[in-house]
């Protein structure tokens, strides 16, 4: 598929022993630095537009700087933040200096770590939008760092709210907002035990003490019940305290292991099961509307912050965002590919000897795995089939057993990314000219003008790179007919989530079911849509219903995928071509542990996925396509 700008990765360790106590076991006083470093390259799937690393530290002594921030642009953000980490500890010059001096002073040695590894998806870039944010103070305690994987759908209500709190933000992003709005419950807080100690407590106390008694739970608790989307909000004080809160419904992902040397949260599981050599029953899933919250001895709780709602777990964190790797999705994602067999298989025929079966690297090669599996078992029943109809004919000879048993799946790798050319900058037609070679073929493989060649892709959404690249490559090979598959069902409806597909006509699905209601004399009906959009956007939000499902009630997915695939056929294609995607049940049932299918079926889990629905189908039809 076409890269999609989606959910940021995010990584946090909090070291329990003193540091020399990692010195002492592991020979260097960056093992923390060294894990973080590798946790954010095992995600840099989730994030190749900036990163960011924050690190504090607790035992310092007042005139030296306690926390620490890299933050970098470009897909080469990650190597470039821990070059400029490694060149401050080379000037530092550690091996001259004492073990305590290390502990007090030495930069990026600490106790709490941060990453994060960021995708926009508001548009919004630059050095000031990359994460961790950091709102600081002269107390410790009131000193936060703040990163995410989110996408919150009520900022227009979050601002107001703030503004009359007599607060005033600098920028107009979520991001802003969150740390403005998590920082004013943090000075509440602050200056709510300040006053219940100053009359009891020596003044030089009185912050020791403010950072023995702050709870992080307590500020989550005024804040977070004011947040509608999906998050994993990540953060830390200048005193040491932590703490990572998933969203009620667990639209976004969070785990976490603890031992008695480290606490560490990350986006994915195996990312910590590889860099800790951890047991996969030792990893935990961060429950949805709970936080994990570390304190500043290092002692750690997972706490309800916000009641949990409708489950609705992230469905394309198993499709195609999340690593393969893991246990539970490696599965899942065959599972799909094996549920596109009957459709294919009643597509060609049951023909195997004049058909090719491929794949488009590199993320559907896991389906695609699934897919094979499928075909073959029903290859080897029709096989079995054949020669029992054979026998009780008494026709079974060796000589027709032999040629039943010598059918075979026709596989072979007929796509190669060529990465070089991603990253090449062309304008207009010129760039469209190179999309078409981005891929090599490989030549030979087909029967020129008799074979059927299907390909699987993890999902189709825009159909840009299908138009532009795929289909004109796979043409090269003079195949009769190409057959794409998506191993995803038919992306109907923008996310509001944190994956940057905000717009309705930026769908092909959308785009393909507008057509077909033009072609058969419904186009007033569209109004109709439009019409009742408007009404639902006086309600307010949780009273609203997504309008916008009615565009695809009068068709069927094949009727849309047939539409889909003659939009999206180059002018001057020599093969036929066709396109199949899965219907949302079979991935329901696939995908039990991530009910989250808003984008296929429209079943918003909070009501701002409603409200926003509503309002880009308006701006689409207003002319408005650009608008988010």
């Amino acid at each position: 598929m076409e890269q999609l700008k989606h959910e940021c990765g995010v990584a946090m360790i909090r070291l329990r022993k003193p540091l020399r106590y990692y010195k002492e076991k592991y020979g260097t006083y960056s093992y923390a630095l060294n894990l973080l470093y590798l946790m954010m390259e095992k995600q840099h799937n989730r994030g190749q537009e900036a990163a960011g690393v924050g690190v504090v530290k607790i035992n310092t002594t007042p005139g030296n700087e306690y926390i620490f921030r890299e933050r970098a642009l470009g897909t080469n953000a990650i190597t470039e933040i821990f070059a400029n980490i490694g060149k401050q500890l080379d000037e530092y010059h550690l091996s001259q200096m004492s073990d305590e001096e290390i502990e007090h002073t030495a930069p990026f040695i600490g106790n709490v770590y941060m990453g994060h590894l960021r995708y926009s998806t508001t548009g919004k870039s630059g050095i000031a939008f990359v994460h961790p944010f950091l709102r600081r103070n002269n107390w410790r305690s009131r000193n936060l760092l703040l990163c995410g994987n989110f996408n919150l759908t009520n900022v227009d209500q979050l601002f107001d709210k703030i503004i009359g709190q007599g607060q005033h933000p600098r920028m107009y992003s979520d991001t802003f907002l969150l740390l403005e709005q998590l920082g004013f419950a943090l000075d509440h807080e602050c200056h709510k035990i300040f006053r219940s100690l100053k009359e009891t407590t020596p003044k030089y106390r009185i912050e020791t003490e403010i950072e023995r008694l702050i709870n992080p739970s307590d500020i989550l608790k005024t804040t977070a019940t004011d947040w509608d989307g999906g998050f994993v909000i990540c953060g830390a004080t200048g005193s040491g305290d932590m703490f990572a809160l998933r969203d009620s419904n667990g639209i976004r992902p969070a785990f976490y292991y603890a031992d008695e040397e480290i606490i560490v949260v990350a986006s994915e599981r195996p990312v910590i099961q590889t860099v800790l050599n951890a047991r996969y029953s030792d990893i935990k899933i961060l429950p949805p509307g709970n936080a994990l919250i570390v304190g500043q001895s290092g002692a750690f709780e997972v706490k309800e912050i916000l009641p949990q709602a409708q489950y609705a777990h992230c469905s394309f964190e198993r499709i195609y965002f999340s690593r393969g790797s893991d246990r539970d999705i490696y599965p899942e994602r065959k599972q799909l590919g094996k549920n596109l067999v009957p459709k294919l298989t009643k597509a060609i025929g049951n023909d195997f000897k004049d058909t090719v079966f491929s794949f488009i690297p590199n993320t559907a090669e896991v389906a695609f795995i699934g897919l094979i599996e499928g075909l073959t078992e029903q290859m080897e029943a029709t096989k079995c089939r054949q020669i029992l109809h054979l026998r009780d004919t008494n026709n079974l000879t060796p000589e027709n057993l032999g040629q039943i048993m010598s059918e075979k799946l026709r596989i072979e790798k007929v796509a190669i990314k060529d990465i070089k050319l991603r990253t090449f900058i062309a304008e207009g037609s010129a760039r469209n000219d190179l999309a078409a070679h981005v891929y090599d073929v490989t030549y030979g493989c087909i029967k020129n003008d008799k074979d059927t060649l299907v390909v699987i892709d993890d999902s189709i959404v825009r159909g840009t790179t299908l138009q532009q690249s795929i289909i004109k490559m796979l043409d090269r090979l003079h195949p009769r007919r190409i057959i794409i598959l998506s191993s995803s069902p038919q992306v109907r409806y923008p996310d509001y989530y944190g994956i940057d597909m905000s717009r309705m006509n930026e769908f092909i699905a959308f785009r393909a079911a507008i057509e077909l209601m033009k072609e058969r004399g419904r186009e007033q009906e569209i109004r109709v849509v439009y019409d009742n959009c408007i009404k639902e956007l006086a309600k307010p939000a949780n009273e609203q219903r997504n309008c916008v499902k009615a565009i695809y009630e009068h068709f069927t997915t094949d009727e849309i995928s047939k539409k889909i695939a003659e939009m999206l056929t180059p002018e001057g294609t020599h093969a036929n071509v066709e396109i199949i995607y899965p219907e949302i049940e079979p991935t329901r049932e696939t995908l039990k542990s991530a009910p989250g299918d808003w984008y296929f079926s429209g079943d918003y889990p909070t009501p701002g996925g409603n409200r926003l629905v509503n309002r880009a189908f308006v701006n689409y039809y207003e002319g408005n396509c650009n608008l988010r």
